[in-house]
């Protein structure tokens, strides 16, 4: 989806120093984690992420609604969005916000890159997890 695109998305990133709360789940869900497991994350999924938006110590990736409802549950990694009792929303900043530790788009939407495919990414933050925590996916079913 390209950045013009998304000026006629009612969830569009707002201009000038702006930021726009959106509700996650009507237009798409959110997975966050924390910074280390989310760079490890993107360094797995190369050219494969999708946009990320970064808040100084957190990582949201936009993936398709109901993408994660059912995924069994990553260490420090938590699902927003559809299936969830509560609502949650997120910050969204201007597309122009590249830096931060404050809310910025760690990577920029672009022409193909909007939604990260749910799959990839929790294969790569199954990934992240071992190699940062030292602790097997099936190890959080006894937690």
């Amino acid at each position: 989806m390209a950045a013009d695109s998304l000026k006629s998305e009612p969830w569009a990133p707002p201009g000038g120093a702006d930021v726009r709360m959106v509700q996650v789940g009507p237009h798409w869900d959110a997975v966050r984690a924390p910074e280390a497991l989310g760079e490890r994350a993107l360094g797995l999924l190369g050219g494969a992420t999708g946009a990320v938006i970064a808040d100084y110590n957190l990582m949201y990736w936009l993936i398709r609604p109901g993408a994660a409802q059912h995924w069994q549950r990553i260490r420090q990694v938590q699902t927003l969005g559809t299936g969830r009792v509560e609502t949650s929303y997120i910050g969204v900043p201007s597309i122009d916000r590249t830096s931060g530790p404050y809310l910025h788009w760690r990577v920029p939407l672009g022409p193909g890159r909007y939604l990260t495919d749910a799959n990839r990414l929790r294969e790569a933050l199954v990934r992240a997890v071992v190699a940062e925590l030292g602790i097997e996916i099936g190890e959080e079913d006894e937690r």
